[in-house]
């Protein structure tokens, strides 16, 4: 069906309310002396970009791992070098990990003297109750 077949009899032909593509102003004006107008009301309808993105090299992210992973990873960490077994516990590393926060997500049954640049309170907390402790270094 062709668009003049299927707009017939419908006093609008498609545009919304009969006010509307009255004259030239909805074109913004006849042939070429519209082109500023036609061309504000693209990049109206564009949008404007508002603010911007930081360069990736400025960015600083930390690479952070929870107790729970930390005390299932201890045998890959030992193996590795990044942890030592100790008679009551493990001294890990997290930087030598590859991480650079512990968080405190999970349980923890073993006794760890971790070494790391940051620490959540909730893992410091988890780590003094079961005798480790958390050794800030940068």
């Amino acid at each position: 069906m062709s668009k003049r077949k299927k707009y017939r009899g419908s006093g609008t032909h498609g545009s919304g309310s009969k006010k509307k593509r009255r004259g030239a102003g909805s074109r913004g004006g006849r042939g070429k002396g519209g082109q500023k107008h036609r061309k504000f009301k693209y990049m109206k309808e564009k949008g404007k970009k508002k603010g911007f993105k930081r360069p990736v090299a400025v960015r600083k992210t930390k690479k952070g791992i929870n107790i729970k992973e930390l005390e299932q990873k201890l045998d890959e960490l030992v193996d590795i070098g990044a942890a030592e077994q100790k008679d009551d516990g493990f001294k890990v590393n997290l930087k030598q990990a590859g991480y650079d926060k512990l968080l405190g997500s999970g349980k923890i049954t073993q006794k760890l003297e971790v070494e790391a640049e940051d620490f959540s309170e909730e893992a410091k907390e988890k780590l003094e109750e079961t005798g480790g402790s958390a050794i800030e270094i940068s």
